[in-house]
């Protein structure tokens, strides 16, 4: 893996990838989290949306909500954009 991202060596856990971002912090949280856990482009598109949702499912009682859905049909992966109790923004897809 390259060096912008943190991987759990025995591939139990999901990876955290650090995505540099040009603009500087006006209201944008400086640091955001994409944690990845649908398994990868290598899988069906039904099975990764379905491992993501149950990510999304998972962390709402925890206090997070669900800030918008990415489109899939636009992109080649999935992913929800969530927001912590704070409003931080994290994507889990």
């Amino acid at each position: 893996m390259g060096d912008d991202r943190l991987v759990d060596p025995a591939g139990n856990g999901p990876g955290l990838w650090f995505q540099q971002v040009p603009e500087g912090m006006v209201v944008k949280n400086r640091l955001h989290l994409d944690l990845q856990i649908s398994g990868g482009c290598d899988l069906p598109m039904a099975t990764r949306r379905a491992r993501v949702d149950a990510e999304v499912y998972r962390l709402v009682p925890g206090g997070a909500a669900v800030a918008r859905v990415l489109e899939p049909e636009r992109l080649d992966h999935c992913a929800v954009v969530m927001q912590d109790p704070e409003g931080n923004e994290f994507c889990v897809g």
